[in-house]
């Protein structure tokens, strides 16, 4: 992994740990209302998906490709939402969001929409050890 690899600070602080992969960081964001991961490659100054180099780029679908399964293992859900925006946090990371009709949000965007309402510590261990283990499970 890339040398002095950080995590941005807003990540790290709306989000937990849940894997690391290969390539990425796998977190789980901290609201309750949508069940959400965010995978962030572990290589410094990465903005744009076209930085990683043409085999990163197949290791992070690959591993997108996991966490979603994981995710709508825990999440059963109407759609699964993929985005690399960066508009916010410039540090190269991926959301997958796992949506439903009757979410918060639906059919809008899940961010920006309203505050964030964390897990409760039993529910955010649970969700975190159940993915964890999925992620395992390649």
């Amino acid at each position: 992994m890339s040398e002095g690899f950080a995590l941005d600070p807003q990540l790290a602080r709306e989000s937990v740990f849940v894997a690391d992969r290969a390539l990425c960081r796998v977190l789980l964001t901290d609201d309750a209302r949508f069940p959400w991961l965010v995978l962030v490659p572990r290589r410094t100054g990465l903005v744009e998906l076209f930085d990683l180099s043409p085999t990163e780029r197949v290791q992070l679908f690959d591993e997108l490709e996991q966490a979603a399964r994981a995710l709508r293992s825990v999440a059963p859900c109407t759609k699964l939402n993929v985005g690399a925006l960066g508009n916010v946090v410039r540090q190269l990371h991926v959301h997958v969001v796992a949506r439903r009709e009757d979410d918060a949000a639906w059919p809008g965007p899940v961010w920006g929409h309203g505050p964030r309402r964390p897990y409760d510590e039993s529910a955010r261990a649970q969700r975190v050890s159940t993915i964890a283990a999925r992620l395992g499970m390649d």
